[in-house]
């Protein structure tokens, strides 16, 4: 008896998941000044930096993981180790920013921060590989220009978390750089549906 390949479907509904429970442990960690004024505030904007950049981190890696996912055809076991691999990277992005925020931008805990980003970012590739690089799915030219950013940001989440260690706050801006580059999912690759 021959088993019926399975869709990626619930893949994608347990991955939507997991991404809901990471950005809710995200806020959980947020905590409200002792005193109940606006100057109050002040003394957070670590808190406040760490959090908005994991949070449009979460939700740039929830997109292209979601724009991603409409690729799959078929669940095969490399697709969904890899999807897992991917999300537990993903899963240490709240522990990371509650470093960052506490030690209020020091060196160590940024440097982790891009390490993290980077380990991400690997993954990611890797469940890009598995999901869309075949040939017979999207423009070799788009897969091309893919790869290549995937490959520049790696090597920029790298560097990041090496500068971090002397110059923190430029490694959180090459950590943003990063961030900017894949706001938008490979727009002009088209699904195998359309």
């Amino acid at each position: 008896m021959t088993q019926k390949p399975s869709t990626p479907h619930r893949l994608h509904l347990f991955s939507d998941a997991v991404f809901a429970v990471l950005i809710t442990v995200l806020v959980l960690d947020l905590r409200p000044p002792a005193e109940h004024s606006f100057a109050s505030l002040l003394p957070l904007w670590p808190t406040g930096v760490s959090y908005a950049v994991s949070y449009l981190f979460i939700a740039i890696v929830w997109a292209n993981h979601h724009h991603l996912m409409g690729f799959a055809q078929t669940s095969t076991p490399r697709l969904v180790w890899a999807n897992f691999a991917h999300l537990f990277t993903v899963s240490l992005v709240p522990f990371s920013t509650a470093w960052v925020a506490d030690s209020r931008l020091a060196a160590s805990p940024v440097s982790l921060y891009a390490a993290i980003f980077f380990l991400v970012d690997a993954t990611y590739l890797a469940l890009y590989w598995e999901a869309l690089d075949r040939p017979k799915l999207g423009d070799p030219a788009m897969r091309h220009i893919v790869r290549t950013r995937s490959w520049v940001t790696l090597a920029l989440f790298a560097a990041a978390t090496a500068v971090a260690l002397f110059a923190p706050v430029v490694g959180m801006a090459l950590i943003l750089f990063c961030l900017l580059l894949y706001i938008r999912p490979e727009p002009r690759l088209s699904s195998p549906d359309n």
